[in-house]
């Protein structure tokens, strides 16, 4: 209670007011929860360290949590009372939304700042191709209910607006991929496989393979219909590089590269 008194940072306002005191790897530390809903995520300072009173590490989670933006917002008022109130209305205001993020492979980091209409169709575009979601998905009510009940005002793109991003975002990742595999050191393998789907149809998919972060990874290029099956194997071959990764690596490729 009497350290409380000398913390006059803004940035405690992001947290329970009353932090606990715990032994951390044996370490005597002052724990404070964040007072997001849904966080409950704990930080953790010591008080035998030279700083002690360093709110470096608080500073870092509100910025991952809440916003840079909001963070921002809050240190203008100028006094601890008035950002707890405006911190206690982010947290009660139902038109405040969670956008998600991702932190890495294996967990979900989620922000307390609605998405902006740029945010919304990216989302919307990796929802779509992810999930292979029809484009008027956007248009279901149900879909349109859950994403404006609270916030009727909520942005959402149209069926078109999703069909084009998706051909912009398409382009532009052929081009990425095209500048990766040819900046790539080590050496690309690349893989055909064909099939017979159950409607008779026959299909042939081409795949390169490489290692990034000492990890395997299989990078599909494309997938095309083969419309006469043929027992000619280099046949078969041709048209699949022709099909496939021809317009991703060949027309980007220069034409004295040998790394191919």
């Amino acid at each position: 209670e009497r350290l409380k008194w000398e913390w006059n940072s803004l940035i405690y306002a992001f947290f329970s007011p009353s932090p606990t005191i715990e032994y951390v790897g044996g370490h005597r530390s002052h724990v404070f929860r964040c007072a997001a809903k849904g966080c409950g995520k704990t930080v953790c300072r010591f008080l035998d360290n030279s700083d002690a009173r360093s709110t470096e590490n608080l500073c870092k989670h509100v910025g991952k949590c809440w916003g840079e933006d909001v963070l921002h917002q809050v240190f203008e008022f100028g006094n601890v009372k008035a950002a707890c109130e405006a911190v206690k209305s982010f947290t009660e205001n139902g038109s405040i939304t969670v956008a998600f993020k991702w932190k890495n492979k294996e967990q979900v980091q989620f922000s307390h700042r609605p998405h902006k209409k740029w945010q919304t169709r990216a989302e919307i575009v990796r929802w779509v191709v992810e999930s292979a979601c029809p484009f008027n998905i956007v248009d279901d009510p149900g879909f349109g209910c859950l994403m404006k009940m609270g916030r009727p005002g909520y942005y959402l793109p149209n069926p078109c607006t999703v069909s084009r991003d998706i051909r912009k975002a398409f382009v532009c990742v052929c081009q990425k991929l095209a500048d990766k595999l040819q900046a790539y050191g080590g050496e690309l393998n690349f893989a055909t496989d064909t099939w017979t789907a159950p409607n008779h149809r026959s299909f042939a998919a081409v795949t390169v393979h490489l290692e990034e972060d000492s990890k395997p990874l299989v990078i599909p290029l494309d997938v095309v219909e083969v419309a006469r099956v043929s027992q000619i194997l280099t046949l078969m071959y041709l048209i699949c590089l022709r099909g496939a990764y021809s317009h991703i690596l060949v027309q980007c490729w220069p034409a004295n590269s040998q790394r191919c």
